[in-house]
C-alpha cells in the first residue's frame, strides 16, 4: 500500500506526533510525507517528498495570535497551484492531519481520505467546548481539512472514532520524579516577557522552554531552554508541574505522566479554548491569560491542586487499528462507509 501522510507544521503537537507514529504506518505500506506550514521549532527525522509552506499561525509575545503575520503568509496563487500539483491520485491511502492544501487537492480530484489527528475530534458534538461557542472557529475546525473520514484523538474517548493520545514512546517508558522545578512552555509568549514573569518568584525554580532562546542559559531562578525534543522530555518526566498553553501533545504527556498541570490557552484560538475546556472538565487549572492575579493561582496551583494520571500506553495500536479498517478497498478506491 502507497500511504501519503500529510502532515501540518504549524506548532510542534503534529510533528511530534508524526514522529511517533511513523514506525509503525510503516508496516502498512511506503510512506511518502508531505510537510505544510512553517512555525515548528521541531524538525522532522524523516525523509520528506513534498514540502510547503501552507497556512500557519503564528503568535505575539503577549498570549494571542499575530494576525498580520498569518495574513503575510497567504499566498492565494501559490496555494491554488500546490493544490493542483499535489499527486494524490497516486496514493492508495491518503492520511491527512490537518491540512488545508492536501484536503483541497483530494476534494478537486475526488480521492477518499482520512483526517487522523486532534482536531478530527471536534467533529463530534460530544467532545468538550468553551461555554460560548465561537461560529468561525467551528466552522474552521470543521472546513479547514475536510475529508472522507475522520479518526480523532482527545483526551478521552468521547465518541466512538475518537481514540487518546499519541504520547512519545520515551514518556511511556519514563520513571517520573518530582525534582523540585517547574517547566513551563507557552509558546505565544516571547523570550523578555517569560523572564519578566516568572523571575518575580524568585523562591521557584523554572526551566522555560522558548522558541527564541538559542542555547541554554540560567538567569537567576529561570534555566532558559531552547525548544528541544530530548531536553523538554526529561525536564517534562522530572518537573514537579508544567506550565503550559491549550495545546494537545503537552498537556496529554504531563497527563500520562501525572504531573500538575497549569493550562493557559493562547488567546483567540479556539482549539485551544476547546482543549482548556476538556482540561478543566477533568480538573485541570485554568487561566483565561497572565495578569495581576496570576501570584495568587500560582500559589494557589502549588499547594492545592491534585495531580491526574491517564494511562495512553494503548492508543497507537488501537487508533491505527480502526484507521486501516477504514483503508481503501483493493479495486474500488473508496472508503468504508463509517456507522
Amino acid at each position: 500500500m502507497n500511504i501519503l501522510y500529510a502532515i501540518q507544521a504549524t506548532g510542534n503537537g503534529h510533528i511530534s506526533r508524526a514522529m511517533e507514529l511513523l514506525p509503525y504506518l510503516k508496516e502498512y505500506g511506503n510512506i511518502d510525507i508531505f510537510l505544510s506550514g512553517g512555525n515548528s521549532h521541531l524538525a522532522l527525522d524523516a525523509p520528506i517528498k513534498y514540502r510547503s509552506k501552507g497556512l500557519s499561525l503564528y503568535y505575539n509575545c503577549s498570549g494571542g495570535l499575530d494576525y498580520w503575520q498569518i495574513a503575510k503568509g497567504i499566498h492565494p496563487f501559490r496555494l491554488r497551484q500546490e493544490i493542483r500539483d499535489l499527486p494524490v491520485e497516486k496514493y492508495d491511502l491518503v492520511l491527512n492531519d490537518f491540512d488545508y492544501i492536501t484536503s483541497a487537492a483530494c476534494a478537486r480530484k475526488k480521492v477518499p481520505s482520512i483526517n487522523f489527528g486532534h482536531q478530527a475530534s471536534f467533529y463530534s458534538p460530544r467532545t468538550p467546548r468553551p461555554s460560548v461557542k465561537n461560529s468561525t472557529g467551528e466552522w474552521i475546525l470543521k472546513n479547514y481539512a475536510k475529508a472522507t473520514h475522520y479518526v480523532g484523538l482527545h483526551f478521552k474517548s468521547y465518541d466512538h472514532f475518537i481514540f487518546t493520545p499519541v504520547v512519545k514512546q520515551q514518556i511511556l517508558e519514563a520513571n517520573p520524579t518530582d525534582k523540585g522545578y517547574i517547566t513551563v512552555y507557552l509558546p505565544s509568549y516571547c523570550e523578555s516577557q517569560l523572564v519578566e514573569i516568572f523571575s518575580a518568584f524568585s523562591d521557584l525554580q523554572f526551566d522555560v522552554f522558548c522558541g527564541q532562546v538559542l542555547q541554554p542559559k540560567q538567569e537567576d531562578n529561570l534555566r532558559l531552554l531552547p525548544v528541544n525534543k530530548q531536553a523538554f522530555n526529561e525536564s517534562l518526566i522530572h518537573c514537579s508541574g508544567i506550565i503550559t498553553g491549550g495545546g494537545f501533545e503537552t498537556p496529554a504527556e504531563a497527563l500520562h505522566l501525572g504531573k500538575k498541570i497549569m493550562s493557559i490557552p493562547i488567546r483567540s484560538q479556539y482549539e485551544q479554548q476547546c482543549n482548556a475546556a476538556a482540561l478543566q472538565e477533568m480538573g485541570i487549572r485554568v487561566l483565561k491569560n497572565i495578569d495581576h492575579t496570576f501570584s495568587d493561582h500560582l500559589e494557589d496551583w502549588i499547594n492545592n491542586d491534585e495531580r491526574i494520571q491517564m494511562d495512553y500506553s494503548k492508543s497507537i495500536p488501537e487508533s491505527l487499528e480502526y484507521l486501516f479498517s477504514l483503508s481503501v478497498e483493493k479495486g474500488e478506491n473508496e472508503l468504508l462507509e463509517v456507522a
